[in-house]
């Protein structure tokens, strides 16, 4: 059977791939190991949060599917940093599991050029010039594509801890994938080892809901994804409970260090530094006298309950004593014991920003296996991986985003260019210019993209249009318009409790104030009053950044002028102070033409094109 794209691995990256690919018009296979887990939540019952909801609705604008399954799935909705500025907000949303793995599966199987395979990827078919050209699973089944694109996630030769015991597993009692790195490792590839891990998870029958601080969604939740109909989306919210461990929840665990798979040596990945297990915790911040835990409904029924912040490798006696010393825990049944996994992933440094392996010509990888932690940054890495690996068959030009136009570009150059040693997550503090990269703008910026390649329709695209038209039309009416000090407006400032002003100032100045909301809106631009309310936020929040936009807007635009700039053929790498050695090592090899260039080659940062710039300037004066 000869396939276009075969995507291994049905997790949320192998999801968007498969989706992106076979609705770009490719006969695509998407092979796992269990079909009925597909889009399985491994982890938390969860999709987004901060930067993380920057993702989902990238992923959304470009077309992925996250968005509007988590609209389907969602329980609870919630706008993190609400009081913060909207650059920094973020949207997450409480999922019930089985909902969203019967909706993944059924979009999936439903899906015009796409099929679904259960069976193990054993090994890659390579062609004569060292190509990709398919895949052997372990039936013996042999089958031919002209891409290949590896979403892993934790199945590379997985092996779970729970205090002394271990096992091989690339998820609780699923079998993993135990050739494919090792024939990864005889092609070259630099292959590392990482851990991750999960709480136990609690009979909701046997919890005291009364001791804890009940935590629920937004009055109005907001959907995902831009396609979801605001006026209609009221889904029923069920809320997540507070409590917290205490001196004696520490002291178990403490005491118990010497049985710590994360202290023993038995692991030996590197973890994430921002979802560290309790016990690294309870290590880490010993004048910490009690740390804050979620109980997160896994789905509608609330049969079980994930503790948020519980993460844990400790032996099961160790895991009972310690739930049980929580309050409003104390006579928790646990359904399922917590524990870490350790699985073998990609060094992301040997990808091209398309996710295409260097080495390796036809394969792509996006997930877990390019050393990333998160449903979001997998999901985002896989409909990048799908699209490029789409364009390459019709023989267009890749799809490459900027840092400025969307976080899932800071994401992916991050990887490649910076790579990492431990599992990564996406902070809106990564993104240089996440002024622009706000979640509500990212329909406007990236929407067109997804139209071009068939995966946004028309209506949604017209829709798109409509609200950068309102949303421009009004700031260039405001920043044309001048609010004067004259009696009657210092009196409409004074009823709307607004600060006053001594001489004229553009009324998009007025309205950028941060105690301007909707009503306000309505008085000071009477012009606009009809626009629906969202609308009307989105002009608020366009006013309230303009001065700081425009600043960003000239610096891209300067840094664009920057990388344009040609690097003399004879221009000597080893005379630059500041440069790393490895900088210079690959820099002289691969002798990039332009500054553009040399920001492409893995492992360059920022700082050393700043480094570069400035010299080759002082090359050309002399």
């Amino acid at each position: 059977m000869k396939y276009d794209v075969i995507v291994v691995g049905a997790g949320h990256a192998g999801i968007e791939a498969s989706l992106v690919c076979a609705r770009m018009g490719k006969k695509t296979l998407l092979i796992t190991m269990l079909v009925e887990q597909i889009g399985a939540a491994s982890c938390n019952p969860a999709i987004g949060g901060l930067a993380k909801g920057h993702l989902v609705r990238e992923l959304d604008a470009l077309g992925g599917e996250m968005g509007l399954c988590t609209d389907y799935s969602g329980i609870q909705f919630r706008i993190l940093n609400g009081s913060k500025g909207a650059a920094v907000q973020g949207s997450r949303a409480q999922i019930d599991m089985d909902k969203y793995k019967e909706y993944m599966r059924k979009v999936c199987c439903e899906t015009v050029n796409l099929e679904v395979y259960q069976d193990e990827v054993s090994q890659l078919i390579l062609n004569d010039n060292q190509e990709v050209c398919g895949i052997e699973t372990k039936l013996g089944e042999k089958l031919n594509s002209l891409k290949v694109i590896l979403t892993t996630g934790t199945f590379m030769k997985g092996l779970i801890h729970i205090g002394e015991k271990t096992y091989e597993a690339g998820r609780a009692w699923e079998l993993p994938s135990t050739t494919l790195s090792s024939q990864l490792k005889k092609l070259g590839f630099i292959v590392g080892r990482l851990k991750t891990g999960t709480p136990a998870r609690i009979d909701g029958n046997s919890i005291d809901f009364s001791q804890m601080d009940e935590h629920g969604g937004d009055e109005i939740p907001t959907p995902f994804s831009f396609r979801t109909n605001k006026q209609t989306f009221n889904p029923k919210q069920h809320p997540c409970y507070i409590t917290y461990t205490n001196l004696g929840t520490h002291s178990t665990i403490s005491s118990n260090f010497a049985r710590a798979p994360l202290f023993t040596g038995q692991i030996q990945g590197s973890g994430p530094r921002y979802c560290p297990s309790i016990e690294d915790k309870i290590s880490r911040f010993k004048e910490r006298d009690r740390h804050q835990l979620f109980l997160e409904p896994q789905t509608t029924m609330k049969s079980e309950y994930y503790i948020n912040g519980l993460s844990t490798s400790m032996p099961i006696d160790v895991q009972k004593t310690m739930i049980r010393s929580i309050k409003g825990l104390q006579n928790a049944k646990i359904v399922r014991y917590g524990y870490a996994i350790e699985y073998d992933y990609v060094d992301p440094t040997q990808l091209k920003h398309t996710l295409e392996t260097k080495k390796i010509k036809n394969l792509y990888l996006a997930g877990q296996i390019n050393a990333t932690t998160g449903y979001e940054e997998a999901a985002a890495q896989g409909l990048m991986a799908g699209i490029n690996a789409s364009l390459a068959i019709d023989k267009q030009e890749p799809f490459i985003l900027r840092r400025d136009e969307a976080y899932i570009a800071v994401l992916i150059d991050d990887l490649v260019t910076k790579g990492s040693t431990e599992p990564y997550r996406m902070f809106t503090s990564r993104a240089e210019y996440r002024l622009l990269l706000r979640e509500e703008s990212a329909d406007i910026r990236l929407s067109s993209y997804g139209h071009k390649f068939g995966l946004i329709n028309d209506k949604t695209i017209q829709n798109v249009q409509k609200k950068e038209m309102l949303i421009n039309e009004a700031i260039n009416f405001m920043k044309e318009e001048w609010f004067t000090s004259k009696k009657e407006n210092l009196e409409l400032l004074e009823t709307l409790k607004q600060d006053k002003i001594k001489d004229r100032v553009l009324l998009l100045d007025i309205v950028g104030r941060n105690t301007i909301d909707t009503n306000a809106f309505d008085v000071l631009v009477p012009k606009y009053q009809d626009l629906d309310t969202y609308i009307k936020e989105q002009i608020i929040i366009e006013a309230k950044y303009y001065r700081y936009v425009q600043k960003q807007k000239k610096q891209i635009e300067k840094m664009k002028k920057m990388l344009n700039l040609k690097i003399p053929s004879t221009f000597i790498y080893t005379d630059i102070p500041g440069l790393s050695n490895e900088a210079v090592e690959k820099l002289e090899k691969c002798r990039p033409p332009t500054l553009f260039n040399a920001s492409q080659v893995s492992g360059i940062t920022p700082a050393a094109i700043d480094i570069l710039h400035m010299y080759i300037n002082l090359h050309y004066k002399k």
